[in-house]
């Protein structure tokens, strides 16, 4: 779930040819996180969470550059009602009445060329805050004729964390340590048409 928050984080910082710091809001109707986890060793398990909202200021030229983004842990779907109730509720899994949001805040921002990026922070999640770092890849930047004319960002982002790591640990190894994550976002700058 780093990875998810992360990815957030780059999509905005590399996109785009600002000269200045430019700020960029995160769009939760087309940002979600995606994650993979084996099952028993007889199947991949996969699943969403949703982003809430969050904030990235692009500097490319300076060092100005940072995001912090916030997911809902309550959100997570996997195809299976009675699964995602055990996920949301049970002990060594997400535990949302105690733990009610997952948040990521960047520490650096490394840009390669102009589409990809490596977003180093740390992510707060199941009251456990741990440093990631989010590859990012795929950075398309437009003017979006679909959403008031705004400058927009989008890409693909991946990382990978052990659960185990934030106290999640429940049913290890029958249900995996390791959790692959991928994350699509846009992020738009506000108030522009261009």
């Amino acid at each position: 779930m780093h990875k998810i928050l992360l990815g957030l984080a780059s999509a905005g910082l590399v996109a785009g040819t600002a000269s200045a710091a430019e700020t960029y809001t995160i769009d939760p109707s087309h940002t979600y996180g995606n994650f993979e986890i084996g099952h028993m060793g007889l199947s991949t398990m996969h699943g969403r969470i949703d982003v809430t909202g969050g904030e990235i200021v692009m500097d490319r030229d300076g060092d100005t550059s940072r995001v912090e983004v916030t997911m809902d842990p309550a959100s997570v779907d996997t195809g299976h009602e009675k699964r995602d109730e055990h996920l949301r509720d049970k002990e060594g899994f997400f535990e949302v009445d105690k733990y009610p949001e997952m948040r990521f805040v960047s520490s650096r921002v490394t840009f390669d060329g102009d589409d990809e990026a490596t977003v180093q922070g740390e992510l707060t999640l199941h009251g456990v805050t741990k440093p990631v770092t989010l590859d990012v890849d795929d950075i398309v930047c437009m003017v979006n004729p679909m959403d008031d004319k705004k400058y927009t960002c989008g890409f693909s982002a991946e990382t990978e964390i052990k659960r185990s790591d934030f106290g999640m640990d429940a049913f290890i190894p029958l249900v995996a340590d390791e959790v692959e994550i991928q994350i699509e976002a846009e992020a738009n700058r506000p108030n522009d048409a261009a």
